[in-house]
């Protein structure tokens, strides 16, 4: 960026094509940059997420979970915030000066909660399929790295999936008892 503003002194006139040329080269690299910083935030956002749910489960645990495990998981997911949020009321509630102490943090949570809530009842949240053996194995050998995210397959987790999956193993059980 630096070599840039120094070529952009030695011109001339403010209109040449080389004044032109040189801030649509700046224009490009500030946009490259942006693009990277955005694919660094949802990286670093999803493997947060990512082991959230890595510590969630048992160690010990090799089997997959069942569908009604993962949508208790999630719906516990989605009151990771409560703590933060009572505190943010309590300390709102103390004082007539504090009342929009905190006010942006617990806008930040409240928004983050809703979208989150309605993606997993719309399209899904962006999650590894944990019902799925060998995505729960790529999930425990992940390192936790923000960088190796983008090597981990992930699903779009939504409540109606998890509905069909639970349909689909209720009727592999009575199959099988009525096959014993």
């Amino acid at each position: 960026m630096t070599n840039l503003r120094k070529e952009l002194e030695k011109c001339k006139h403010p209109n040449s094509r080389k004044t032109k040329a040189l801030g649509k080269k700046a224009r490009r690299q500030n946009n490259k940059h942006k693009v990277r910083l955005g694919h660094a935030i949802k990286s670093n956002i999803t493997g947060e997420k990512l082991s959230w749910f890595l510590g969630q489960i048992d160690e010990g645990r090799t089997e997959p979970l069942t569908p009604q495990e993962l949508e208790d998981l999630i719906e516990l997911y989605f009151t990771r915030f409560d703590e933060e949020l009572e505190q943010i009321n309590l300390k709102q509630s103390i004082g007539k000066h504090r009342a929009n102490q905190h006010a942006a943090r617990k806008d930040v949570i409240t928004m983050t909660l809703e979208k989150e809530r309605n993606e997993f009842r719309t399209g899904g949240l962006e999650l590894m399929n944990l019902c799925d053996p060998l995505k729960l194995k790529m999930l425990r050998d992940w390192d936790g790295s923000a960088l190796s995210v983008q090597h981990l397959k992930l699903d779009l987790v939504s409540h109606n999936m998890l509905q069909r999956l639970k349909e689909q193993s209720e009727k592999k059980e009575t199959s099988e008892q009525m096959e014993t």
